[in-house]
């Protein structure tokens, strides 16, 4: 079995997510990844992250990033899981669990009672995942008019 190392997320992994996002985006049939745009943040994405009072974590192996998971506050007790990416090798094993049970113990250890998130509505493997995980669809959505021409649905979670 391979060696895998959960770290803390450093700006100079921007080109490393950038990649991994992009290729899991890549998965999807019109939907881009915009490193100049909306996704501009993976630039300096710990910087980012740390600005919204959060954190955000990476997996690394022996080939470079395979996965990735970041939250931060809403405010009060409100608090957003803000990525949360695995490479298609890592899919299935147990480790997007591990990674979301992982931000979510942090989350709560800061005061959070609820975590939202927002997820592309073509991403249904996902959905399954975070309804398994109680985490309830919300008929609220939103537009990222983006160039994926991109709708996320609202997830939200008791903690």
């Amino acid at each position: 079995m391979r060696e895998l190392n959960l770290r803390p997320v450093r700006d100079e992994d921007g080109p490393a997510l950038i990649e991994l996002i992009g290729s899991i985006f890549g998965e999807y049939e019109g939907v881009y990844l915009e490193p100049d745009g909306l996704d501009s943040d993976l630039n300096a994405y710990a910087s980012y992250i740390e600005a919204e009072g959060g954190e955000g974590f990476v997996v690394e192996g022996e080939d470079g990033l395979l996965a990735c998971v970041s939250y931060s506050q809403i405010e009060g007790t409100q608090y957003q899981l803000k990525r949360i990416y695995l490479s298609a090798d890592l899919r299935g094993s147990g480790m997007g669990l591990k990674l979301l049970h992982h931000v979510e113990t942090l989350a709560k250890a800061r005061g959070a009672a609820t975590m939202e998130l927002w997820s592309d509505t073509r991403f249904t493997r996902a959905h399954r995942f975070y309804e398994r995980e109680g985490y309830v669809k919300q008929a609220k959505t939103r537009d990222l008019h983006d160039s994926s021409n991109t709708t996320e649905f609202q997830f939200i979670k008791t903690l």
